[in-house]
């Protein structure tokens, strides 16, 4: 099986962020750390070259595939902002549809500019993936 490539690292989430061309995109992602790092409680620590995540969960599928990734995160990416709702949207369709403009694939949310999205709204949604993805976690290490 191979390995994970986005593993936590120790480079600089600061620099990582300062790297970020576009001045609206840097300043949106000071905000969600700001935001991440408040739900949380966690400090910021980069996952790979490109995602700044917050907190470690373990994971284990059904397959026997096991690895560790970040509680929730995200990624200033050119194109958009990615925010890594790790529990998925399945269950949050209500407050998807007072988040504001948006796309999301199976665990990414994409937002265009913060100023696009209610951010009580998101806040809530991360707050709510973090509570989901830690109870999951407790609830299988307790099988």
């Amino acid at each position: 099986m191979a390995d994970l490539k986005t593993k936590k690292n120790r480079q600089s989430v600061t620099k990582f962020l300062s790297s970020v061309q576009d001045t609206a995109r840097r300043a949106d992602a000071k905000k969600v750390v700001a935001l991440m790092k408040d739900v949380t409680g966690e400090k910021p620590a980069m996952w790979g070259d490109s995602i700044v995540g917050f907190g470690t969960y373990r994971y284990k599928y059904e397959s026997g595939r096991e690895g560790e990734c970040p509680v929730t995160g995200f990624s200033p990416r050119k194109a958009n902002l990615t925010l890594y709702i790790m529990s998925g949207f399945s269950q949050y369709r209500e407050l998807l549809g007072k988040l504001g403009k948006h796309k999301t694939g199976k665990s990414c949310l994409y937002i265009n500019r913060l100023e696009d999205v209610d951010m009580k709204v998101l806040r809530r949604l991360v707050r709510e993936s973090v509570t989901h993805v830690k109870r999951s976690e407790k609830a299988q290490r307790e099988q």
